[in-house]
């Protein structure tokens, strides 16, 4: 079996054997309070916005991810080339391209500067530089249409140990799973959009951080591609126009965000999160729920800017004059959550 990448957190696998496969499940809207018909779950999102006091964010002396990070997607399902270039254009704007294309403010790679905020006991800060990897596509759904939890982690084995054009076993690697709206997924719309864990060495032969987002196109749009889509119990509210025009692929970018967010702030469970659980953390994304905007909170997403030409909604600019609307994450330096296009900065 090849060598553990982190070969002291031997003690730290065994114990999370039992544990649920994922430490962050999010969804960008709050689950519908049923006997209350929703009020209470729109008021849930707001509970931690920028209270210092009420947050409880630590850290746990693991490592954050502060060597360069390279994103390998994986492509499970069929993925039309226009909506894989609009998930690639978001990867490589997290580092600040060169001029003269980089891109006006406020930016993707604005909003991680956020996230290198997070250190590890050395002091060493997540990195700076995302780059976009290798990748690799299973349009045929190899493993199927239904995949529980754990088939994440096969189809992450797969994709590592294919005969042809494998995907390296990459020290500085993050594994992006990403199933097209064909692919159902164990609790998918009911309770998670996307989530973050570690690869167990029994499963795939090294402990590899990754994450699983879907497409909820078809399925949940309006649990899993908020704005873009909005709850039937919300009234008098209209949907925003998604900027790249897929309320599905601009609806992921979002959990993208926010997992590559979690996964670089606590890679392996022990790093930066608010809880005594670790299986059960409240992390960095987490604590900001639904803000996209200066004021953001519960039924409100904050300040958005607005295409003139096609009145989308967004908050962030990318390469390529691509636009994308993406959440909030929390400061630990203001104690509050924070973006680029804060109206204070």
């Amino acid at each position: 079996m090849p060598p553990m990448r982190h070969p002291g957190l031997l003690l730290l696998f065994a114990a999370l054997l039992a544990a649920p496969l994922s430490v962050a499940a999010w969804r960008p809207w709050p689950p519908r309070n049923e006997t209350s018909g929703g009020a209470a779950g729109l008021a849930a999102s707001k509970k931690f916005e920028g209270s210092s006091e009420f947050v409880k964010l630590q850290y746990h002396m693991g490592p954050v991810l502060a060597t360069a990070i390279t994103v390998h997607p994986i492509w499970y399902g069929p993925w039309p080339a226009s909506q894989k270039r609009t998930i690639r254009a978001f990867l490589r704007s997290l580092s600040p391209p060169s001029p003269p294309s980089a891109p006006s403010s406020p930016t993707v790679s604005s909003w991680w500067r956020t996230v290198r905020l997070y250190t590890d006991q050395t002091t060493a800060n997540v990195s700076a530089t995302v780059t976009l990897g290798a990748e690799k596509s299973d349009a045929r759904m190899s493993r199927g249409a239904r995949l529980y939890r754990l088939d994440i982690q096969a189809v992450v084995r797969d994709a590592v140990s294919a005969r042809t054009r494998p995907l390296p076993a990459d020290s500085g690697g993050v594994y992006l799973v990403l199933t097209s709206p064909e692919v159902a997924v164990e609790n998918f719309c009911g309770q998670v959009c996307g989530f973050h864990y570690f690869t167990f060495p029994s499963v795939v032969g090294y402990t590899l951080p990754y994450a699983w987002v879907g497409n909820s196109a078809t399925r949940c749009p309006e649990v899993c591609a908020y704005p873009f889509a909005i709850p039937a119990y919300v009234h008098g509210r209209k949907p925003e126009a998604p900027p790249n025009g897929d309320v599905g692929v601009d609806g992921m970018v979002s959990v993208i965000a926010h997992e590559l967010a979690e996964l670089a702030s606590n890679p392996l469970a022990n790093a930066w999160y608010a809880g005594t659980d670790p299986s059960f953390p409240t992390e960095i994304a987490d604590l900001c729920e639904g803000i996209y905007g200066t004021g953001g909170g519960g039924a409100y997403t904050g300040q958005l800017l607005t295409d003139e030409r096609s009145g989308a909604a967004y908050n962030v600019n990318g390469v390529g004059g691509r636009r994308f609307l993406v959440q909030w994450v929390w400061n630990p330096v203001l104690s509050y959550c924070s973006g680029p296009n804060a109206l204070d900065q």
